[in-house]
């Protein structure tokens, strides 16, 4: 698996709302034919008195809450001077990483969709946008960058790439969140719209995606790149057929394990924090808040990635894959999971970055894990809507 996470990113439906239920009527019709008088029958006393139930007591039968995500009810010091600062560095030096065709990195992910579109929602999530910020003209040069890199097909990816649906996915969430902004360019309307329909059409029997855009296989983590992608869209204004959003669910579903985690595949397998992570974030980015496998996703998370055991990309494969997702995940969750989470990794991501201002990750390079890493920490800042429920 996740050889090819790290291509892209090493990360979400569509909530289709449903139809309101309308309330169940009953009659009562009068008798048609008057019945002849007849002397009333005689009712034999209850040999014990019917007793009236008890009442309720209102202070300790309370309701059963409403799950609030973060997005409306933030945390205690969700943003200090030391976020602040360290913010201010990573972009910095983010936007000393972009080339002059608009791509970001260099080597083997350099000219990458995937990464490009991650380092722009990392400038878009500080408030800028094509032609406005201090970051916008970033913005602009990445949004040209992959509207040159599409297809007739509706595939966003640059010419060397291999598997890519992973840059795919992001991208097609970057432009999302462009044309959410700014649905007036009409260039990123229509590359949004043929990214879309490659989607639809690239889902196999399972319910999933794959490397390749092309109906035949399926894992966790593809998956949620797509959903991402697809609820994106959708907040724009882009229709989205609920039945491909009930069959993402039931593959993610499907990739449960026993333990709360989920697995790579549907085929029987282990569970692992990162693929957690990304289980629990495609249910809510698919419109599901509530459920017995949010629940227990959320509980192999608390429970087998406590953020100070990670250890970081040296120690933990996939790390900024993983923390992309799981804090998603534990801000649309809220209360008090968002609260314990989001101080850990706040705090461990300003102790891991380096003097200059960038994050490193030895696979997918200092590009990827810096935009990640800055896109987890500007989440207080609640500026992309895909944040929102």
């Amino acid at each position: 698996m996740i050889s090819a996470i790290t291509i892209i990113l090493t990360l979400q439906l569509l909530p289709i709302t449903t139809a309101e239920q309308s309330v169940a009527q009953t009659t009562a019709q009068a008798p048609q034919q008057a019945q002849a008088a007849e002397p009333p029958k005689k009712v034999d006393s209850p040999v014990e008195p019917i007793t009236p139930p008890p009442p309720v007591d209102t202070v300790t039968a309370k309701p059963k809450p409403i799950v609030v995500g973060a997005e409306n009810k933030p945390a205690k010091n969700e943003i200090t001077p030391e976020m602040t600062r360290s913010v201010e560095r990573g972009l910095a030096y983010l936007a000393s990483l972009q080339n002059d065709d608009g791509s970001f990195g260099r080597g083997r992910y350099g000219r990458n969709v995937g990464i490009a579109s991650l380092a722009a929602l990392a400038f878009m999530a500080d408030g800028n946008l094509p032609g406005r910020g201090r970051y916008g003209e970033q913005v602009t040069r990445a949004l040209e960058f992959v509207l040159a890199n599409k297809s007739e097909s509706g595939l966003l990816a640059a010419e060397s790439t291999t598997g890519p649906m992973y840059g795919h996915g992001f991208a097609t969430l970057f432009l999302g969140e462009i044309y959410g902004m700014n649905p007036n360019d009409s260039r990123v309307r229509d590359a949004l719209v043929r990214a879309i329909d490659l989607i639809l059409n690239s889902q196999n029997d399972e319910g999933g995606w794959r490397y390749n855009p092309v109906p035949y296989d399926a894992d966790v983590s593809v998956t949620i790149c797509q959903v991402m992608a697809m609820r994106s869209a959708r907040n724009a204004g882009i229709k989205i057929p609920k039945d491909t959003i009930d069959r993402a669910v039931r593959y993610v579903r499907d990739c449960q394990n026993a333990d709360g985690g989920f697995r790579y595949m549907r085929q029987p397998g282990s569970s692992a924090w990162p693929r957690a992570a990304a289980g629990v974030a495609s249910l809510f980015y698919a419109g599901v808040y509530e459920d017995d496998s949010i629940e227990r996703g959320l509980e192999y998370l608390s429970s087998n990635s406590m953020i100070a055991n990670t250890g970081g990309p040296q120690m933990q494969a996939h790390y900024f894959y993983g923390q992309y997702y799981a804090t998603q995940a534990m801000y649309l969750a809220g209360g008090d999971r968002w609260e314990q989470w989001w101080s850990r990794v706040r705090d461990e991501l300003i102790a891991m970055q380096s003097d200059d201002g960038s994050w490193i990750d030895h696979q997918a390079g200092e590009s990827y894990a810096t935009a990640m890493a800055l896109i987890v920490l500007q989440m207080p800042n609640r500026y992309l809507p895909i944040f929102q429920r």
